[in-house]
């Protein structure tokens, strides 16, 4: 593929080896198989660190380093991965809403989702939503509840644009708005820039982490975590008491190596 990209190293880093037949089986596979080894983790704007999401360092950081990465980074992956093995793929942007009242005005573009085709249906494809990830692909049809291992997803209406909702305990919670445009890659250049250092977006201040498995969800943010099992319900939540017990946590639960220290990530989180 193009720019060096290495399909064999990313399914290995992710402990794939079934079908890459371009049908909806082995998308399922791959999304579920990439949630569970590669978590979502946005170390590096925390840190104050640049985020590149050319094909090249997003290879370099998620699949040959042991790293995860936020929602650019993941579907700039996961997009070539998808069209390395023959999937009809768009790259669409979202506008987040998870923390937003309903008359909370729109913000910017600052997610990042696929859109693939399969048989002439359109499914959404999202690996990055680091608030609650998704593990499994869902139609583009308004209406229906969806179900997913760890999930239950609602694709909606809202003025003019598409919605993504989950199924929470205390009801539906909208995740994100979009549209069907294509975006280009310097539009993700420029959203990535915009979420990475904007002091407004929460992954600049705030330590945030999720990976979700075949049975549960497992959060970090700053010093709390949370295992949830489907639609968010909690089973288990404790606060982590010291730095080596954090970085413990990083290392066995997350499966990454961070950049720094855990004692300087310690620092930059509060209870």
């Amino acid at each position: 593929m193009e720019n060096g990209f290495e399909l064999d190293s990313y399914l290995a880093r992710i402990g794939y080896s079934g079908p890459l037949t371009p049908d909806l089986a082995t998308l399922t596979a791959l999304q579920a198989a990439h949630v569970d080894a590669i978590p979502f983790e946005a170390l590096d704007p925390l840190l104050g660190r640049p985020v590149h999401v050319d094909l090249p360092s997003v290879q370099q950081k998620l699949v040959l380093s042991r790293r995860g990465g936020y929602c650019f980074e993941q579907s700039v992956l996961f997009q070539a991965v998808l069209q390395a093995i023959g999937f009809s793929v768009t790259g669409l942007t979202g506008r987040v809403r998870w923390r937003s009242a309903p008359t909370d005005p729109l913000g910017p573009r600052q997610h990042m989702m696929l859109l693939v085709e399969l048989d002439g249906r359109p499914y959404i494809a999202d690996v990055g939503f680091g608030i609650h990830m998704m593990d499994a692909p869902i139609r583009l049809e308004v209406g229906h509840e969806q179900q997913t291992g760890m999930g239950t997803f609602r694709i909606g209406q809202w003025n003019w644009l598409t919605t993504i909702s989950a199924k929470q305990p205390t009801g539906w919670r909208m995740m994100y708005a979009f549209d069907l445009v294509p975006q280009i890659h310097a539009d993700y250049v420029l959203g990535s820039w915009y979420t990475s250092t904007n002091p407004t977006v929460p992954i600049t201040t705030t330590l945030m982490m999720e990976r979700v498995t075949r049975d549960v969800r497992h959060k970090l943010v700053n010093r709390r975590c949370t295992v949830e099992a489907r639609n968010g319900e909690v089973i288990a939540e404790h606060m982590i008491e010291s730095a080596e017990e954090l970085g413990r946590h990083i290392d066995e639960v997350f499966r990454i190596t961070p950049p720094v220290s855990a004692e300087e990530l310690w620092a930059r989180t509060t209870s």
